[in-house]
């Protein structure tokens, strides 16, 4: 009879994944770990409470403003959850340059996930990214630097990004999605380097510098339904990249499009509204190219809701929808679609 009760258990086991070696088994059990400032969590310091986490645990931060540095490495699917963007500020010890890295040399990390905090500079860096794959960073505002180095996977959703001396995001030899994000008031906007392939869509890149998206050396860039506003420039495409630009909107910069005859450059369906040149060819000096122009391209006032208080939401009497199976060219819908466009 104790036997065959053993044997009933044993399968049961088994089938609910619980079961290992018969009646042997393992529970996998992930932890929620908290941080507070004032001690009232599992850690007041982020780094102990990430050093702790094993696979599968989730670090909860708590609202506040923490003096404090973070490197996470040798790690596998952490999620570190911030309070808010308004409430939870990784503001550094200054004593590093940056004050989040992800992977360290030769460490990597793997799977990780963070959200709803802020990320202040130091020495230029805000966050750093090397050696790891999987990374996700969503509804992060980050004041300074993203850098990834030789990194697989990056995913970047719905983050503000913005305040750099230099560039905003940069990707060197790194793969990786930029979805949905702003990107502002940097030297650069978005610089791409090495043989990295990296996708950008629906992003707002505004008041940077210099070019919004600089993509160069052998990398490759993808660039869907972005509106790329108040720059120096729009895109510049140099070296020999390999680059896709289809439905975004290039407006209200001084120059639209840099060209490298060099480079791979396909356009299609962008429209173009600038105030000293739509199209450039680069060299030395760069130089007017309208040429550039191909048919699909559109050279219109793409109607901002209120470009100059940063609504770039398109007015219902755009002309930028129902172009080349884009519902609607750059970042943003039309606050309403005209009647006749509705079907």
């Amino acid at each position: 009879m104790r036997k065959a009760f053993l044997t009933v258990i044993g399968l049961w086991l088994i089938g609910t994944g619980l079961g290992v070696a018969g009646t042997e088994h393992t529970v996998s059990t992930s932890r929620t770990i908290t941080v507070a400032p004032d001690g009232s969590g599992d850690f007041s310091s982020i780094q102990e409470a990430v050093d702790s986490a094993g696979k599968g645990d989730t670090v909860v931060i708590a609202g506040g403003t923490y003096a404090q540095d973070l490197t996470i490495h040798s790690k596998e699917k952490i999620r570190i959850i911030g309070e808010g963007v308004d409430r939870v500020v990784l503001q550094g010890r200054g004593d590093m340059v940056g004050v989040l890295h992800i992977g360290k040399w030769p460490y990597g990390a793997k799977d990780i996930e963070i959200s709803g905090l802020t990320i202040h500079e130091h020495g230029g860096h805000a966050l750093g990214i090397f050696n790891g794959k999987g990374i996700t960073l969503r509804r992060v505002h980050v004041k300074g630097m993203v850098f990834g180095q030789q990194v697989q996977d990056v995913r970047i959703e719905d983050c503000v990004i913005g305040g750099s001396e230099t560039t905003g995001v940069h990707f060197s030899d790194s793969q990786a999605l930029l979805i949905g994000n702003f990107i502002h008031d940097n030297d650069h906007g978005v610089n791409i380097t090495g043989k990295s392939s990296v996708r950008l869509e629906r992003n707002i890149i505004a008041r940077n510098l210099f070019e919004a998206v600089v993509v160069g050396d052998q990398a490759h860039a993808v660039m869907i339904n972005n509106t790329l506003v108040k720059n120096g420039a729009g895109a510049a495409f140099l070296g020999t990249s390999i680059n896709e630009v289809s439905g975004n909107i290039f407006s209200l910069n001084k120059v639209g499009l840099l060209i490298a005859p060099s480079s791979q450059t396909k356009t299609s369906y962008n429209a173009l509204f600038n105030s000293e040149a739509d199209y450039m060819r680069a060299g030395s000096p760069n130089l007017r190219a309208p040429e550039l122009k191909v048919e699909t391209d559109i050279t219109a006032d793409p109607r901002f809701v209120d470009a100059e208080h940063d609504d770039f939401r398109l007015k219902s009497d755009t002309t930028l929808v129902d172009h080349g199976g884009f519902h609607y060219l750059g970042a943003l819908p039309p606050v309403r679609l005209p009647v006749s466009k509705r079907q």
